[in-house]
Formats: structure tokens, sequence, C-alpha cells
């Protein structure tokens, strides 16, 4: 099972270099890493996918705390979250074709952000799922370059569940 980690850390030179190397040593692998400023001046929010179960997950918690900089760690992957990712998609867009793309990209509410002679480039925002599925439909165009974002993550204060929402939208 993969788990999203949300992690607090001082915003100081190597913390990220100390963490990667904790998972090294371990043989564990992230699948996906994204870090940025986080509310508080001097913190950084480093968000990760991790793959494992609960007790290995339980495991990497205890070590990541062992770390001087780590300031809190939380599995956020049973927790209603808020998730986003971005991804910028150069896909082959010959003139008979570009059309077709450009009405795919706007039902998944992706932004055409180049145009080539021969291609598009396209930036899309959504949660994981999302990325997923328009790269499915967009493959028998030809993708050429794919560049994405690691997975980014907050808990929603309402509590409410993301696949309780999505099932109600499904309804409408």
């Amino acid at each position: 099972m993969k788990h999203t980690l949300s992690v607090l850390v001082e915003d100081e030179a190597g913390v990220l270099t100390r963490i990667a190397g904790l998972f090294a040593r371990r043989g564990f692998n992230i699948e996906s890493l994204a870090v940025g400023p986080a509310e508080q001046g001097g913190v950084s929010r480093i968000t990760m996918v991790v793959p494992g179960d609960d007790q290995i997950i339980e495991q990497l918690t205890k070590q990541l705390y062992k770390l001087i900089n780590v300031l809190k760690v939380q599995d956020i992957t049973e927790i209603p979250c808020v998730e986003r990712e971005l991804m910028l998609l150069k896909v082959n867009a010959a003139s008979g074709t570009r059309s077709e793309i450009i009405e795919l990209a706007q039902i998944f509410r992706a932004r055409v952000v180049d145009i080539g002679d021969d291609t598009l480039t396209l930036e899309v925002v959504g949660d994981p799922g999302k990325m997923v599925a328009i790269v499915q439909v967009l493959n028998r165009f030809g993708i050429k370059e794919i560049a994405r974002t690691g997975k980014i993550a907050l808990t929603r204060e309402s509590g409410v569940n993301t696949e309780f929402l999505k099932s109600l939208e499904a309804k409408l």
C-alpha cells in the first residue's frame, strides 16, 4: 500500500539529504516527493508517497523523528485530504488532430501553455487519478514528453472524505 507522509522540517541546508539518506540506508523507496515552504517562516513541508505496510511506515516515522531537524511527521493516507499534482504534457498534434486534443484537454480542465508546429504542451492540475486518465486518453496521439511534480496534500478541515465528495459529484 502507498502511504502519504506530511513532514514538517526546519528549513536548513542538508535536511532533505538526511531524510533521503535515511530511506536509502533502510532500502525504502520514495515514489513521489514535493518540498516547499510551510505556513511558518523557517519551516518547510515535505510531502512524500512511500510504499509499505503500516508497520514499515510506523518504523519510518520513528526514524524520521530521530533526525534533529524534523518537527512533525504525519501519515495522512487515511485522513480526508485535498491532493494535487501538476503535470506538463507535450503531445503530437498535427493540424488534423489539434482541435480534438484541445477539446479533450478542456474536458480535463487542462490548459494549452505552448503550441509548436506539430505539438501542443498542456498543463494539467489535479489529483493523481486525473493525471493517469488524461495520459491514457492522449496516448493515441503520441506523447513526446511528460514532466510531473510529486503529490502535495493538506488535510481537510471539514473532515469530508474525498471519496465521498467524488460519489456526490458522480450522482449530479
